[in-house]
């Protein structure tokens, strides 16, 4: 429920004309209970900078039931959020409306839980140079939909298995879920050279740092207090010439922890552009390989080049938020990924001993 005062027309100003602006007396439904208090603040108050909400939660300009409340509280169904008064401008209004809707190919739905197939190059949600994301495009093409919410996260770059909560109780069981790793997510990656059989644990701690730049990297560190412990287990699936195609199943979900893994070991991903060979990317992104790399050849890569990070969320396994049932998840390799495999020259085992 939403009581609004209206206030005194405000005198246009331009560029930004700022919009009205009064009381709002929200109540809690289910959709909303058991969401901490600066989440619902940031989801309704679309458009309006993080740094305000925690301004007037801060300054008690936000009640919760009459009283004052910390960022972190949990509402319940039934209570009352006053809202103060608050001018966002037509910029904020004209940046929502510039988001496309968008479906992506759906791999699980029902009433608690959406599972897509995302595509490489698009993010799961707006900020940090983005304007939108997947969470933004689906609200779009589903303003019927009470609840979206992302569970988890994928990078820009990697494809495959992402899942939105329709309900907030889905959401939080969810989230227990990947908090307390009960959840199996295999990766499938393509990386440059021979990988060691017998290297089947990746066991080393990741340390987030910023570039001068500020642009947010990672990297493997021996000393575990300086960093989180990280692990992945690495399978071989298919070996060619002068790549490994792996799965990869991470026991922990640290940022670029795949990326920064399999690199550390001296097999970084083909097209990754923060921790690869920038070299080969180039080249494969002409639509060839330059020496000593000749696995591929030039004129059957597909569309004449590859132009992305071979790196694909392809399986993933947990119980169902409000059934419990088993829920088994799988994503084809997508077609730029499948075309690229059918261009690498296969491993010859006799022509690799002969090498050695």
């Amino acid at each position: 429920m939403v009581r609004v005062t209206k206030p005194a027309p405000t005198p246009a100003r331009d560029p930004l004309v700022e919009l009205p602006a009064a009381v709002q007396r929200l109540t809690i439904d289910e959709g909303s209970a058991g969401q901490r208090l600066d989440n619902f603040l940031i989801k309704v108050l679309k458009g309006a900078p993080k740094t305000l909400v925690y301004r007037i939660i801060r300054s008690g300009e936000v009640r919760v039931n009459k009283g004052r409340a910390a960022a972190d509280t949990r509402l319940d169904m039934g209570d009352e959020v006053r809202v103060p008064p608050l001018r966002l401008t037509e910029k904020n209004d004209e940046r929502a409306a510039a988001v496309p809707a968008r479906e992506f190919p759906v791999l699980f739905e029902d009433d608690a839980l959406l599972a897509i197939n995302k595509p490489a190059g698009v993010a799961v949600h707006g900020g940090s140079g983005v304007s939108f994301g997947v969470i933004e495009q689906l609200r779009r093409a589903r303003p019927q939909a009470r609840f979206l919410e992302l569970v988890h996260r994928l990078d820009k770059e990697t494809s495959g298995i992402l899942l939105v909560a329709k309900k907030r109780s889905a959401l939080t069981t969810l989230q227990d879920v990947f908090r307390n790793r009960q959840v199996q997510k295999t990766y499938a990656a393509l990386v440059i050279g021979g990988w060691p059989a017998s290297r089947k644990v990746i066991d080393v701690s990741l340390h987030k740092f910023l570039t001068p730049e500020g642009e947010r990297r990672v990297m493997a560190v021996k000393d575990e207090d300086e960093g989180r412990r990280s692990i992945s287990l690495v399978h071989v699936v298919q070996r060619y010439a002068e790549f490994s195609l792996l799965d990869v199943t991470i026991k922990t979900g640290r940022t670029h922890q795949i990326r920064v893994h399999l690199q550390h070991e001296g097999h970084p991903i083909v097209g990754d552009d923060k921790y690869g060979d920038f070299t080969l990317n180039k080249a494969l992104a002409r639509g060839h390989l330059s020496e000593p790399l000749a696995g591929v050849d030039r004129r059957q890569l597909p569309e004449g080049r590859f132009a992305r990070m071979f790196l694909h969320a392809r399986y993933l396994r947990l119980d169902h938020p409000v059934t419990g049932e088993p829920l088994t998840l799988e994503a084809p390799l997508p077609a730029d990924c499948a075309q690229l495999l059918t261009a690498l020259v296969p491993f010859d085992p006799a022509s690799a001993k002969a090498r050695t």
